[in-house]
């Protein structure tokens, strides 16, 4: 995103010059435009990482909670089990 924030900015300046003789007005606009573009492409990165640990802390959340979901599951099938049991001991008798 940068990069080609900044290419567009020198794609600017090469055709403002290629236009014909730039005069300084016309340099320190190009300088401007890409002046903002290096600025946006550095707010953009920005966000763009704040957004990947976002990202990357939700992963971890929803990892802890499906180990704990994990454990659930495995103390019920555990709890069945002996319930399963103290039945089929109590219809043996």
């Amino acid at each position: 995103m940068k990069n080609t924030l900044i290419k567009a900015g020198v794609i600017a300046a090469v055709l403002a010059m290629a236009g014909g003789c730039a005069t300084t007005e016309q340099l320190a606009e190009v300088k401007t435009m890409a002046s903002n573009a290096q600025s946006a492409a550095a707010a953009a990165q920005s966000r763009a990482d704040a957004a990947m640990a976002a990202a990357n802390a939700a992963m971890e959340a929803a990892r802890s909670a499906q180990s704990s979901a994990d454990a659930a599951q495995s103390c019920c099938n555990d709890q069945k089990s002996r319930l399963d049991k103290i039945v089929e001991d109590m219809m043996k008798k």
